[in-house]
């Protein structure tokens, strides 16, 4: 039986409605290829959605665990990026990039639409694991949401220099958590975002609040890299 694994990557950017194809095309040709044979990576997902006319994707990669983050192979790869990805770093907006540990997961499968919203864990006393626990089963708990899962961030793993991360022409968003609602449907997952922006996490959500929807998926051993 496949592993789940004990960490997550996630990623945000923007990028202009012309440049999508291309983007797409690196994406789903290359880049999450080349990152699934990363040392330690299970999968990669990427979702979509579109805001004050950018195109917006969400991508999440499952790790092994939290320690493939600042490892030789993923530093090796971060240091060494293809000519296509060289022409594609340059074009990203409102880059945001954190990983770390699941610290709470509840539910089975994957949803189709999700909703990753940043989080302060302190601000949203989500700092111990009775917390982290309690908030996830509650929101798995609501109608047509398949899964829920918390991230820590990592800032020290996260923040290591890279030749790519040099590449980017803005610093990359800073989040300390990631609250990650999987759902079935589009209403399902804007009535989970509602009710946790009425709650205490409202205060504690950073920024992005956008409902995105699976566009890409690739797992390791189905690319035949296991």
């Amino acid at each position: 039986m496949h592993p789940r694994g004990q960490a997550q990557l996630a990623i945000w950017s923007d990028i202009e409605p012309e440049q999508e194809t291309d983007y797409l095309h690196w994406l789903t040709r290359e880049h999450v290829l080349e990152r699934v044979g990363v040392d330690g990576f299970v999968s990669g997902r990427v979702f979509r959605s579109e805001v004050a006319g950018k195109c917006r994707f969400f991508i999440t990669y499952e790790l092994v665990e939290a320690g493939v983050l600042a490892g030789p192979s993923y530093l090796a790869r971060l240091n060494a990026p293809t000519p296509w990805s060289q022409r594609t770093m340059p074009i990203l907006q409102n880059f945001a990039r954190g990983g770390g540990p699941v610290v709470a997961r509840a539910g089975l499968g994957c949803g189709s639409v999700v909703v990753p919203l940043r989080v302060d864990l302190e601000a949203a006393g989500l700092l111990d694991e009775a917390a982290q626990r309690a908030l996830v089963d509650r929101i798995a708990g609501l109608d047509a949401v398949a899964q829920v899962w918390l991230m820590q961030v990592d800032a020290a793993a996260t923040g290591v220099p890279t030749k790519e991360k040099s590449m980017r022409r803005s610093a990359e968003g800073a989040f300390d958590g990631v609250l990650v609602i999987e759902a079935l449907h589009e209403a399902a997952a804007k009535a989970a975002r509602g009710q946790m922006l009425h709650s205490q996490m409202a205060a504690a959500t950073l920024s992005d609040r956008q409902v995105f929807t699976a566009c890409f998926q690739l797992e390791r051993r189905l690319a035949g890299l296991a």
